[in-house]
């Protein structure tokens, strides 16, 4: 039988990527680490789970369908697929750091009941868990706007649901068009459901430039998605086999029917059974763990870590959040959230989208003296395998500094943006110009050699 007491030097409660590589990193110093997680379905986290991996692998088989494949069959074996490496991921997960000598993992609900014990459990299977460090990686859930009908309806779905259900929908709607909402829709069009794509905002991807928006709105829309924008879902009325979604667009009223409704409309950090309170841990307005630059919280001795503490909502954002911690508990304490410059970003649709740094109009706005060098995917002469895999959509931009030469920011909506964006965000941090990226040799056929050619299609600022 369990012990009903344990003692740690350090626990992690979260079993995401900053508490997994954490706990890893002080285990192998010899620390006694225990992590808790309240579900064995989610050992390692949302991203090998249900979300990075199942999805990213979802868009692989969704892009890889031939039209003479039945789509349900189709459908069902890629998730079939999809949920043999998850289980394979959570399995080793698990197994590489239980396996530890000096770590043990716990699955349940973790509490405070004073700032440095937690209790693990119900009735006699609780277990106390005390230690001196605590680091909470307890990541962040769907948020379900309060539209009429909406929570109730039998046809809600959530992400995770869309990610493991074996039936393919045949009429998909999707609530808010941010990347979680645009991935799901381009996966499903491609798998061969009819997917519309109801967006509050007058325009698609509000954050980029309009010519980036744009582009991406029409490969959505070649590829079949009906995107309906300044559209306020207003209720949701259940008729048996499909949901009525009513939406106000204009002043008019107009519905679509969905036999699954997915709403995208953000996340929020999970913390309301962690008994916070108890801890003297502060919290933000949306339930965000307060953190310093160190992820320290309003208590020096309890880290936050991931999309708890409110940051950035990525994986390689929880990864680096772990590097900081360690450096607090292992290293010199230099290390903070002050270092990070250049952090990249991908939309997975297909082709992704990847950008990283300022947008043109961002630069616009600040006053910079700048030039732009773009080009379509299709018109890059020293790009041919963007041909040879027959994937020519897409726009390349590029932001430079017209006095350093250094760049400012890029948005690559192409076949291989998500890793040609890692060069360029290196580039920025180590103040690579232009002129360096434009003159260097690459591979051939590859996507980095774009280089080669974007950079000399510069025009100015404007």
């Amino acid at each position: 039988m369990a012990p009903t007491t344990l003692s740690a030097d350090v626990l992690v409660i979260g079993f995401g990527k900053g508490g997994k590589m954490a706990a890893h990193g002080l285990a192998d110093a010899g620390q006694r680490v225990v992590l808790v997680e309240r579900s064995a379905n989610m050992y390692g986290g949302t991203c090998p789970n249900v979300g990075c991996v199942p999805t990213k692998m979802l868009v692989h088989y969704a892009t890889a369908r031939h039209l003479k494949d039945d789509a349900q069959e189709y459908f069902a074996d890629s998730v079939e697929g999809v949920r043999a490496l998850t289980s394979a991921f959570r399995a080793g997960n698990f197994a590489s750091l239980d396996g530890k000598p000096t770590a043990t993992v716990l699955t349940g609900t973790a509490r405070f009941t004073d700032p440095h014990t937690v209790t693990v459990g119900e009735g006699d299977d609780r277990v106390t868990v005390t230690a001196p460090t605590i680091l909470l990686n307890t990541g962040s859930a769907p948020v379900i706007p309060p539209i009429p009908g909406l929570a109730t309806s039998e046809h809600l779905v959530s992400s995770t649901e869309l990610t493991q259900a074996t039936a393919l929908p045949e009429r998909l709607v999707v609530v808010g068009g941010g990347y979680l909402g645009l991935e799901f829709a381009s996966i499903y069009q491609h798998f061969g459901t009819h997917v519309t794509v109801l967006e509050a905002a007058a325009e698609l991807l509000p954050r980029e430039d309009d010519d980036i928006a744009a582009t991406a709105r029409e490969i959505l829309e070649g590829d079949g998605v009906r995107i309906i924008t300044g559209a306020k879902v207003t209720k949701v009325v259940d008729r048996g086999a499909v949901a009525r979604v009513e939406y106000e667009q204009d002043g008019e009223t107009h519905s679509v029917e969905a036999g699954a409704l997915l709403p995208a409309t953000g996340r929020r950090p999970v913390t309301d059974d962690l008994h916070l309170d108890a801890a003297g841990v502060k919290t933000a307005a949306n339930g965000a763990i307060e953190v310093d630059e160190y992820l320290r919280t309003s208590r020096p001795h309890i880290y936050a870590l991931g999309d708890v503490n409110g940051g950035p909502q990525f994986t390689y954002v929880s990864l680096d959040d772990s590097r900081i911690v360690l450096d607090q508990l292992l290293g010199q304490g230099e290390r903070s959230t002050a270092d990070r410059v250049a952090v990249p970003r991908t939309l997975f649709i297909t082709p992704p989208l990847a950008t990283v740094g300022l947008s043109e109009r961002e630069a616009r706005e600040q006053g910079l003296n700048f030039t732009v060098a773009r080009e379509k995917v299709a018109d890059i002469v020293a790009m041919p395998r963007a041909y040879t895999v027959e994937e020519t959509r897409g726009l390349m931009k590029f932001v430079i500094d017209a006095d350093t030469d250094l760049i400012l920011g890029a948005a690559l909506l192409s076949i291989d943006a998500q890793e040609v964006i890692n060069t360029v965000a290196l580039a920025i941090r180590h103040h690579i110009t232009a002129t360096e990226l434009r003159s260097s040799i690459y591979t051939h056929p590859s996507t980095t050699e774009a280089f080669n050619e974007v950079f000399g299609k510069v025009t100015p600022g404007h």
